[in-house]
């Protein structure tokens, strides 16, 4: 069985919009100010974790535990996060066509879980692997063999990573022998080997897999 494994934040959902939501939302349930709203924008921007918010508490003198935050704040992102209808139909026609689905993704367990049954996407992948399952990050080939392993498969050089980003999802997926697609995102880096193939959308990607990926 061909496998496809493919990164979640920017690039089967959209994890910018919906961050933005759920900072605004725990604020205003919890009547933070805007100082302490403007931090968590800025603090967690690129990720989140339960530490994030020991830092917090480090920082603002709120009542609430680090713990009740980590949970409203997954709970938000649950809430907020999307998947586009488009991306369901492409996902569901790859898994039609035969293919394994797996999800390699930078971030907390619990919270990238949830983003996945929130959004649907939970009825369609074989497999998760979240950096916080086994504390190592993309690129580090480790999180693609476990993302392998949770479809019940191992990596063959015919399987594909798709992601939109170069480091840690391209030149991540051909460390660990995978070919690669780019959904256009974050610039490109001077010297790091071009993708296979690059993609508007990862609607675009599932097609070029569906169409070619016995070349």
């Amino acid at each position: 069985m061909r496998l496809a494994i493919f990164d979640l934040d920017g690039t089967l959902v959209d994890r910018t919009a919906a961050f933005a939501d759920a900072i605004v939302d725990l604020s205003h349930d919890h009547g933070y100010g805007p100082e302490i709203e403007y931090w968590l924008l800025t603090e967690l921007a690129d990720r989140a974790d339960r530490s994030d918010f020991d830092r917090l508490r480090a920082t603002f003198p709120v009542n609430e535990s680090a713990d009740h935050l980590w949970r409203v704040y997954i709970d938000r992102m649950a809430a907020a996060v999307t998947c586009r209808p488009a991306v369901i139909d492409s996902l569901t026609r790859l898994k039609q066509a035969g293919w394994s689905i797996g999800i390699a993704t930078n971030g907390a367990s619990d919270i990238q879980r949830a983003k996945v049954r929130a959004t649907g996407l939970a009825n369609l992948i074989d497999g998760i692997a979240a950096s916080g399952d086994i504390d190592v990050r993309k690129p580090d080939p480790r999180l693609f063999e476990l993302a392998a392993a949770r479809c019940g498969t191992r990596l063959t050089p015919g399987d594909w990573m798709t992601g939109d980003n170069p480091d840690t999802d391209i030149a991540g997926g051909y460390n660990a022998g995978l070919r690669a697609i780019w959904v256009r995102g974050l610039p490109w880096p001077e010297g790091l080997a071009t993708p296979h193939y690059t993609a508007a959308d990862v609607t675009e990607a599932i097609d070029y897999l569906l169409t070619h990926s016995a070349e």
